[in-house]
């Protein structure tokens, strides 16, 4: 248990439940109401003792290991404003969603550092979270660079933990819309094979190594097309490219996909200059209320467009 080790200090007695896991895992699990990312950087300085001595995020924990915790203030947010267009979809005091197009990046990263989401936000809302790190005042959960839809942002810190304790538990229900290459047989089906990153493309992960992370995609059929196929498909879990590798992996990839297999044109068809996939619900309780909430983002013009193109 935690118990208060001096005026700005936590002391907590590791217990046999919490042996060989992780001491950042096991610190998250304990203290949640900070981000696995910000106790990472409080190992990291030295601000995290176990047995007196200084420590790494990747330490193993023993059973008896006394952990002595001295919380930082958070970081200023270094994320700049930058006036960017945003399409709010709903928001009252704890969060907001936003309709996020597809190319835009949530946070910086990875060489890009300005058009953000993060950066927009910055501009548009006086207070978001810091829950998440400097980098990433507000984000709860991402979407990849071309995927398009819903995304929640957290205003207060109390709301960002809130939200990610139903991300966590399974609680959010998140529906997307994917056109798929070929015939899917069956009206509805479920996917579940674990995920884990291609040994071979690093860019890439994989469902076919039998190992890595578990994962669940259930879809069902809205539309038949002669040689595409229209879904709609909701995830139980959220990693990286879980959708794209899910149907890939039963020989439909995400039309506009060729990281996982579709092809680059379609004869007779305009070119798609992204993959089609959109976050078209999310469905969670509001933090404050606890009331169900359910967040919607219509088919984007290009999308919809290509949609007719196939009629």
């Amino acid at each position: 248990m935690w118990r208060a080790g001096g005026e700005d200090s936590l002391k907590l007695k590791l217990s046999q439940q919490d042996a060989g896991k992780r001491l950042d895992h096991v610190l998250h699990h304990r203290f949640p109401q900070f981000s696995r990312a910000r106790l990472q950087g409080w190992i990291k300085s030295g601000l995290v003792l176990v047995n007196g001595a200084v420590c790494r995020a990747s330490q193993l924990v023993r059973p008896g290991d006394v952990a002595d915790v001295h919380p930082a203030e958070p970081a200023p947010l270094r994320a700049t404003a930058e006036e960017i267009p945003l399409t709010v979809l709903y928001e009252d005091d704890d969060l907001v969603a936003i309709d996020k197009p597809a190319g835009m990046v949530v946070h910086s990263g990875a060489g890009v550092h300005s058009g953000t989401l993060v950066n927009a936000l910055l501009h548009r809302f006086a207070s978001l979270s810091r829950s998440g790190g400097e980098l990433r005042p507000g984000i709860v959960h991402r979407l990849d660079r071309y995927t398009s839809g819903v995304l929640l942002v957290a205003k207060t810190d109390a709301a960002h933990q809130c939200l990610a304790e139903q991300f966590a538990s399974r609680r959010v229900e998140k529906t997307y819309l994917a056109l798929v290459h070929g015939k899917v047989k069956l009206d509805r089906g479920r996917i579940e094979k674990p995920i884990t990153r291609d040994p071979r493309q690093r860019t890439r992960m994989t469902a076919r190594l039998a190992r890595g992370r578990s994962a669940w995609s259930e879809y069902r059929i809205l539309r038949r097309f002669a040689d595409f196929t229209f879904l709609e498909v909701r995830i139980g879990t959220g990693r990286t490219h879980q959708i794209r590798v899910h149907l890939a992996s039963i020989g439909h990839p995400v039309v506009g996909d060729r990281l996982y297999g579709a092809p680059a044109r379609i004869a007779g068809q305009p070119t798609l200059t992204r993959y089609f996939l959109h976050a078209h619900r999310i469905r969670f309780e509001q933090p404050t209320t606890g009331e169900p909430v359910t967040v919607e983002s219509p088919l984007p013009p290009d999308l919809a467009d290509w949609l007719k193109s196939i009629l």
